[in-house]
């Protein structure tokens, strides 16, 4: 059989871009560059997201990628939203989360349990107007999620909550809320319940708001439930099954984490792989010297192979397969490189990459959460050596 009907006969590779998402990818990028780039050392300086850009990513379409447009939506993929999440991220990291939270987490969970009713009211929103939040983590459960203590009575028509959530992004900007509440204490994991908590309810407030290392513009807020009042309707799933729609849910999530860390490590690389053909030393670009070349060409390397699990991550979800190992690995290992890269972008630039006065001290600073949040490395080794080689 000749090499031509050989290529011919075999299949695209899995994490090949078609032809309609390399123009949805490159339509993202320029409006990155163009409306997100002028606001990114502001927005870090001051802790607060430019709401602008909100109503911006709404106009675009990209807080309702996958969402149908019978809701509203873009009635795109969920590869679609990966490539969102990147190209933001390789400009400003607290973007590329706003959006990744409001895709593969909020809307997921709503397209997956949601009721008819209960899609038609609250993606429309998510789609046109309404940034999400996921409430999972609290002060006493973190990796420990289901040792959440935020309580939910059924009094009558509606629950009633009691409990503070913390660490939930996009908080701040959020007018509705995935927020997970056990119905039965003595039940553990079984009384998990989701709930969808509309700002304004009765009893429910925003609280502090962090002062973080990295990923500043985004919101990471603490939830105040005082006797706050949810419709019995506003059940997500069944009463009792919040734990499958949490470890689902974050499944999905953990690829947008991994979009955002290839995405900020390419923004790191591709300043340092500039800087590095500018800044002279012993009459010579620095770039010239083999140690600094052999040094990015390793660490292209290593993004390289981060995005392609990333995108075969996010293709196995499109398809239907189990992705559950897959993202698993990809979430740990897409932030292990975007911590590598950004310090070496920073050690490219000298000491100049040590002062807020260049770009690349930011990318090191906002990569360190990719180990955090949505399951820290140690989960996602765990959930590895569970499924590889069958530890308990």
């Amino acid at each position: 059989m000749s090499d031509a009907i050989l290529q011919k006969a075999a299949p695209a590779p899995l994490v090949a871009l078609t032809e309609d998402e390399i123009l949805f990818r490159d339509n993202i990028r320029q409006f990155a560059e163009e409306a997100v780039r002028p606001h990114v050392k502001e927005m870090d300086d001051k802790g607060v997201f430019e709401h602008s850009l909100l109503d911006q990513f709404f106009q675009l379409g990209i807080m309702g990628i996958e969402t149908p447009e019978q809701y509203g939506g873009a009635g795109g993929s969920f590869f679609e939203a990966i490539l969102a999440v990147e190209e933001l991220s390789r400009v400003d990291a607290s973007a590329g989360v706003v959006v990744d939270v409001q895709n593969t987490l909020v809307n997921n969970a709503f397209l997956r349990w949601g009721t008819e009713a209960q899609k038609k009211k609250y993606l429309t929103m998510l789609a046109t107007d309404t940034v999400g939040a996921y409430a999972l983590s609290e002060a006493g459960s973190g990796s420990d999620a289901f040792a959440l203590t935020t309580k939910a009575e059924l009094k009558g028509s509606d629950y009633v909550l009691h409990g503070r959530k913390l660490w939930i992004t996009n908080g701040k900007e959020a007018g509705i809320f995935v927020l997970f509440a056990t119905v039965d204490p003595a039940a553990g994991y079984r009384g998990i319940t989701a709930f969808i908590v509309e700002r304004n309810f009765p009893g429910f407030s925003v609280g502090k708001k962090e002062d973080k290392l990295g990923i500043r513009a985004s919101s990471t807020c603490e939830l105040i439930l005082e006797d706050c009042r949810v419709p019995k309707e506003n059940v997500l799933g069944e009463v009792g099954k919040g734990y499958k729609i949490a470890i689902e849910t974050l499944n999905e999530g953990r690829i947008g984490i991994g979009a955002q860390m290839i995405g900020l490590a390419r923004g790191a690389w591709e300043y340092a792989a500039k800087y590095a053909q500018e800044r002279k030393q012993f009459g010579k670009p620095i770039a010239d010297f083999q140690g600094v070349q052999f040094q990015l060409a390793q660490s292209a390397t290593e993004l390289e192979a981060a995005r392609m699990m990333v995108y075969n991550s996010a293709r196995m979800k499109d398809a239907g397969m189990n992705f559950v190992k897959e993202a698993a690995m990809t979430k740990l290992f897409a932030s292990q490189v975007a911590e590598r890269v950004t310090s070496l972008a920073v050690e490219v630039y000298g000491g100049y990459g040590f002062t807020k006065d260049y770009p690349v001290e930011k990318f090191y600073r906002d990569a360190k959460i990719g180990k955090i949040y949505e399951g820290t490395s140690n989960m996602q080794l765990q959930t590895i050596a569970k499924l590889v080689v069958g530890a308990k």
